[in-house]
């Protein structure tokens, strides 16, 4: 009978730490047996965010995607990235092995872009910027810290607010998180980071870490797929998960971990629309240079050899269509098409 209050009770704790947020996707970074690192993501949206792969060399001109004002630049560094909406970067890695991934996040709050009086970034672009500047964590917590631009979050394609923050990782097992919260920029910095959901913001998200990291997972974990549910059970999976040595099967428990805290196709929840089913996973493999894409829709995984894409300076941006969601397996880098970037989120 104790036993069984003790459980009822962590129950209720459980249902109440999980009310907090019902926002979707997931990111962990995964340590092989051999020091290096795989970042692993899910998409999980209300509908099918239309993405398509992109490969963007070194030495394109950029800008924020707002018209004048806008912040401009020069990639650094060549990348394979994943749209959303085709108007946003939504993750990606590049020549340097910076892997960036941005989830949303309900409570995001840029403050008023105007009254900043700095130059201007889209927030679909926020995530490009960092994959074409950064080669690694640290340096993009120096530039991004001194926030050299003011981000603007226009209303994405499917009506919903846009809102995100940007996790960022690199080859030596870095990382770090950059959230907006009631109008001022946070990062967490800390190769300790490794997993993130959406809400509640991330030191909320390592509140419910703690409280939970005493709890034998084995016995008893939350099982809901709201965000902070999922941040513990990610957690406890990948603590627990053996650091293997064979790539092919280090990446195969990365996808492992990845699929067990996915959320069903097509899952949805009345009045809450951004608790949905997974649309597709990805691992980032950094030490090779490879990014693994697994959409839901399809029985196979794919990925691209970005030692394989053409992404030298004076190289043409190009689009891996992945409309109506053809079978792709295997690697995939002659299979990209040279088109015209597409236009970042705008008003």
């Amino acid at each position: 009978m104790k036993k069984l209050r003790a459980i009822g009770s962590i129950a209720c704790v459980a249902i109440a730490l999980g009310s907090v947020a019902g926002n979707a996707c997931t990111r962990f970074i995964y340590e092989t047996g051999n020091k290096t690192f795989a970042v692993g993501r899910s998409m999980d949206w209300m509908e099918d965010p239309k993405t398509d792969l992109w490969a963007f060399p070194q030495g394109m001109k950029r800008d924020g995607g707002l018209g004048q004002g806008s912040l401009s630049w020069t990639s650094k560094y060549g990348s394979v990235i994943s749209s959303f909406y085709n108007v946003a970067t939504v993750e990606g890695m590049n020549t340097a092995g910076l892997v960036a991934n941005t989830l949303y996040l309900a409570e995001a709050d840029y403050g008023d872009a105007k009254a900043a009086g700095k130059p201007l970034m889209s927030i679909g672009a926020w995530t490009q910027y960092a994959l074409d500047n950064f080669a690694t964590v640290a340096e993009a917590v120096d530039a991004l810290s001194k926030e050299p631009f003011a981000i603007v979050a226009p209303t994405l394609p499917d009506g919903n607010a846009a809102g995100g923050h940007l996790s960022l990782a690199d080859a030596t097992g870095d990382s770090a998180i950059f959230e907006y919260v009631k109008g001022k920029l946070v990062i967490h910095h800390s190769a300790k980071y490794r997993v993130m959901t959406n809400s509640p913001p991330f030191d909320e998200q390592l509140a419910i870490s703690t409280y939970w990291k005493n709890i034998d997972g084995l016995s008893f974990l939350p099982g809901t797929i709201n965000s902070s549910d999922r941040f513990v059970r990610t957690n406890w999976a990948l603590n627990a998960a053996p650091k293997e040595k064979d790539n092919r099967l280090a990446i195969a428990t990365a996808f492992s971990l990845i699929r067990s805290i996915s959320v069903p196709l097509g899952l949805a929840e009345a009045g809450k629309p951004n608790i949905a089913g997974t649309i597709w996973r990805s691992v980032s493999d950094i030490s090779s240079k490879r990014y693994y894409f697994e959409s839901s829709y399809n029985p196979s995984i794919f990925w691209v050899d970005l030692d394989k894409l053409t992404l030298a300076a004076g190289s043409k941006p190009a689009r891996l269509d992945l409309t109506n969601h053809p079978i792709y397996a295997g690697e995939v880098s002659g299979k990209f098409v040279a088109a015209e970037p597409f236009k970042f989120l705008s008003q």
